[in-house]
């Protein structure tokens, strides 16, 4: 059982499991509910304060989720369609966030090949579709040869990032010509290999929802403002067949401000294909990781903790403690 502070309330750091699914944000607001309410982050005088407050006067219902006396933020924004490490700050802890937005991250990411989106993901639209057959797992790993190291990266064509003042997929999606080219940002990826080949042994397909031509027509207009021979078209295979496009899963260890997506998107190009991520996992960021191998390594709360408290927050143990408290305490990082 985790020794409690001797000195309360603290400021932390600590780990959270995100599911796939929800947004950062509100996984942040739904862990604020229940910090807000606990003496491990919280004043005992605030604490009394605001149970006077409640029974003196009634609140609405939003009003009350969301006051409370404490700061909390988050490391880093997982996407929805990721799971893994959301790093959370309480209190000082938060000053310590930026740390790490910088810091080495790892990742995991399934790919599937033939398929390029708008998003570079399974939650956008097909853009197009592309040959993929030819695709070997000798191939990929000889082209991922050219992303390790120091290497140059172009953020999204459809990111909400702007150029004199209109965002990329506004131009994108309405063919108009870019003022310059996308100006590329520097990344590291100190580590970068084929985790596992699936081949056709999965159950992942393409979105559903398309470009039609006309979308792919402003696609390409847009593009050729700046690469001249840039095409924007669907590439069908020759050879119809049953079988799904490969997938494989790629782990790597990146610098801060690292598009994996991006990654996949430009690996696809570099294959004489296409590809986007149907799965993105980030397995560690800084110290905080699914898997603690070393003594500096801590472990993350499963989400399931605190979806579970906020249901049902249970009763406390002998020494006044909740289950969430507990696990909390056995995986953070006391700031002071």
């Amino acid at each position: 059982m985790p020794k409690a502070p001797s000195s309360l309330p603290v400021s932390a750091l600590f780990g959270v499991i995100k599911p796939s699914g929800p947004t950062s944000m509100s996984l942040i607001n739904d862990i604020k509910v229940l910090v807000g309410k606990s003496r491990l982050f919280v004043e005992a005088e605030k604490l009394k304060q605001q149970e006077n407050s409640k029974n003196s006067k009634k609140r609405g219902k939003r009003k009350d989720k969301f006051a409370g006396p404490v700061k909390i933020g988050q490391g880093g924004t997982l996407d929805p369609l990721a799971d893994g490490v959301l790093v959370v700050g309480i209190g000082k802890g938060t000053k310590k966030l930026q740390e790490f937005l910088d810091c080495v991250k790892e990742y995991k990411t399934t790919c599937i090949l033939g398929c390029e989106t708008d998003s570079y993901d399974s939650e956008g639209a097909q853009v197009r579709i592309a040959p993929w057959r030819h695709v070997t797992r000798e191939k990929v790993e000889e082209a991922l040869q050219q992303f390790r190291g120091e290497i140059m990266q172009a953020p999204p064509i459809f990111s909400a990032l702007k150029m004199d003042g209109k965002p990329y997929y506004e131009y994108a999606r309405s063919g108009i010509p870019l003022p310059r080219p996308i100006e590329k940002r520097k990344a590291t990826v100190h580590s970068l290999e084929v985790f596992d080949w699936l081949g056709s042994d999965h159950g992942f397909r393409y979105p559903e929802k398309k470009f039609s031509a006309e979308q792919q027509q402003a696609l390409q207009q847009t593009l050729q403002s700046v690469e001249q021979d840039a095409v924007v078209k669907d590439e069908p295979e020759e050879e119809a067949g049953e079988a799904p496009p490969t997938a494989f899963v790629l782990r790597m260890r990146v610098g801060g401000g690292t598009y994996v997506r991006s990654i996949v998107h430009d690996l696809g190009h570099a294959l004489g294909s296409a590809a986007h991520v149907v799965t993105l996992q980030r397995s560690r960021q800084k110290n905080f990781t699914l898997e603690p191998a070393e003594e500096r390594d801590r472990a993350c709360v499963p989400w399931e903790v605190f979806e579970k408290a906020l249901k049902e927050p249970g009763e406390p143990d002998e020494d006044g403690w909740l289950e969430w408290e507990r696990e909390v305490m056995d995986k953070y990082e006391i700031v002071e």
